[in-house]
Parts: C-alpha cells; sequence; structure tokens
C-alpha cells in the first residue's frame, strides 16, 4: 500500500489533463476517481523507472527499461474489473495500437493541446447495455521524452528503439505536444461466469 501511495504521488509529476469527459451520469464519477488513480499510477511507475534507467544508463537505458517494465506494469495495475494500458496514433508498440473510440479521443486530446486548452484533458465512456466504463487522460510530450520520441533521436538511441521495436512509428514529437494517453477500462463482472 505504502509503494502504491509512492506511485501514484510520483505520478503527479508526469503529465497534464484536461478535462474533456463526455456526460457521465453523476452515479459514475466514483469511476472516473477509480480510472484516474489508475492512470495515474502507471505513468508515475513508468516515470520513476524510467527515470532511474536514463540516470544509470542513457536513453539506451530508458528504452529497454520500457521495454521490458510498461507491460508488466500496466498488467500489475489490471486488476479488479480494469484493464490499463496506454495508446497513441503513433505507437512505439504496435499492440497499444488505439481502437476506433481512442483514435476519435487521441484527435480531439491532440487539438486541444494546439489551441493551449486549460490542463487537465481526459475523456470517459459509460456504456449502460455492456457495462463498460472506458475514460483516457493525455499524455503531454515533456523535454525528457524527446530523447528517445523527439525529432532529433541520437543515432544510437535509435538503434536500440530499431532492435526493441521494430515496428516503431513513435518519434517526430515536440514539448507540449500529445504524445498519447492512458487508456483504462472497466467492466462490470458477469453474473453468468459466476455459475
Amino acid at each position: 500500500m505504502k509503494m502504491y501511495l509512492t506511485v501514484v504521488s510520483l505520478s503527479a509529476l508526469l503529465c497534464s489533463i484536461f478535462s474533456y469527459a463526455d456526460d457521465i451520469p453523476e452515479t459514475h464519477e466514483q469511476k472516473i476517481v477509480e480510472a484516474r488513480t489508475h492512470a495515474q499510477a502507471l505513468g508515475g511507475a513508468l516515470k520513476s523507472r524510467l527515470q532511474q534507467a536514463i540516470a544509470n544508463g542513457g536513453f539506451e537505458a530508458g528504452v529497454n527499461e520500457c521495454y521490458i517494465a510498461a507491460g508488466p506494469i500496466a498488467k500489475q495495475l489490471s486488476q479488479n474489473g480494469w484493464q490499463v494500458g496506454r495508446t497513441a496514433l503513433k505507437v512505439r508498440n504496435p499492440e497499444n495500437q488505439p481502437d476506433e473510440w481512442e483514435t476519435m479521443q487521441l484527435h480531439k486530446f491532440a487539438d486541444a493541446l494546439s489551441k493551449q486548452q486549460p490542463m487537465p484533458i481526459e475523456a470517459s465512456d459509460w456504456n449502460e447495455q455492456k457495462g463498460e466504463f472506458r475514460y483516457m487522460s493525455a499524455i503531454v510530450t515533456q523535454p525528457l521524452c524527446t530523447g528517445c520520441h523527439g525529432n532529433n533521436v541520437a543515432p544510437d538511441i535509435e538503434k536500440v528503439i530499431k532492435q526493441r521495436y521494430p515496428e516503431d512509428r513513435a518519434t517526430g514529437f515536440e514539448v507540449g505536444s500529445l504524445r498519447g494517453a492512458f487508456t483504462l477500462t472497466y467492466s462490470e463482472p458477469d453474473d453468468n461466469t459466476s455459475k
């Protein structure tokens, strides 16, 4: 619990989020709060691991750490009905490709950032028929991000990226632009699964 709270606290440093939420019934506000907490925990844990790896071995180590740690961290936070992950319009890992709803939100986020709208940037949707709640929060490109995702990635770093992510498309980002988003889905338990 102490580690979880530390991760949540660290995440406050990661990125800014602007409220772009669709109309959610008041009864589902708790899910928004939970989603924000999970997104912040994922962001904080990733940032902490990346900063430590970069401090110890440069951006090449950061790429390797992201490759090794991102999936397990998301999996660890995906519990109690939640699926936690990341996506972007230009993904590094093809497994993070956005679906139709995520793509639409990412375009809205990019537009909001280009217009310098106030932070935070987020979106949510409740599908009553499916019993499914979805949430996204924008990841804004920070100066640290440009070492591996910017316009002028060093050749040594580029080489490691290509080794780890042969289908990489996640470069060319500028500070303040949309890097991607944390994406979360909560599914209500199916009563039939207990039979």
